[in-house]
């Protein structure tokens, strides 16, 4: 039974790790999205995240994730990290993976949309050298909403890492999970038409930030100047 199991699971992370590149179009149409939740988190008094904690952030993560399966269920997604800057300016938003392979019994589907506001200069480092597992190589805590003032005081905002998500659909079941975050420098190859990697682009000025991820840092700059 355990070998009828993991042979699907192989295939799948196989197939995952075989597609082709996404287009251009497509990977701009990921920093879209990003820069969409983000809006919606703020439209949302209940989502929002309070300027208490804006600003305190050093770096910001988006994710759009998605997760279905029945017996056998694979998490796979994108996002967008950017860090400020010691004069203040925000990066460019820099696309990464966002996958969790996991096993056990599942049914249903959730789509999971998520802010991350980092509080540390070193955590997106992190990224540099190695995937980053949100709750293992960083603890994560729930941040306090704009609508939940009397939650918001100093010891919570010195956490390194607050978290914000929505999750939208039904899902049930004992799984076994590795979830993590990682660079995709091929992404941001296509993306920015150069082969700086993450580094160079979230904290020099060698790359002229294209039209399409304007939007998201005008955005992010008005919310943590």
């Amino acid at each position: 039974m355990k070998k009828f199991l993991l042979l699907p699971l192989l295939a799948l992370l196989a197939a995952l790790s075989a597609r082709a590149q996404p287009a251009r179009s497509e990977l701009v149409a990921r920093v879209e999205s990003c820069e969409a939740i983000l809006q919606e988190f703020q439209s949302r008094r209940q989502l929002a995240i309070p300027p208490a904690v804006w600003q305190r952030a050093k770096a910001i993560v988006v994710l759009n994730q998605f997760k279905a399966g029945f017996l056998l269920g694979v998490q796979d997604g994108y996002g967008i990290i950017m860090v400020k800057k010691p004069d203040g300016r925000w990066s460019i938003p820099v696309i990464i993976n966002a996958n969790e392979a996991s096993l056990g019994f599942q049914l249903g589907a959730k789509a999971v949309e998520s802010v991350f506001i980092i509080t540390d200069d070193a955590m997106p480092r992190l990224l540099f050298t190695q995937r980053f597992n949100i709750g293992v190589d960083a603890k994560a805590v729930a941040g306090p909403r704009a609508a939940e003032s009397e939650r918001i005081n100093e010891n919570l905002l010195r956490t390194p890492m607050l978290a914000y998500t929505k999750a939208v659909g039904l899902y049930a079941g004992a799984t076994v999970k590795a979830g993590h975050i990682s660079r995709n420098d091929k992404a941001n190859f296509a993306l920015y038409n150069t082969r700086y990697t993450m580094p160079e682009l979230l904290y020099s000025d060698w790359v002229t930030p294209p039209a399409e991820v304007q939007p998201i840092m005008a955005l992010v700059q008005s919310l943590a100047p």
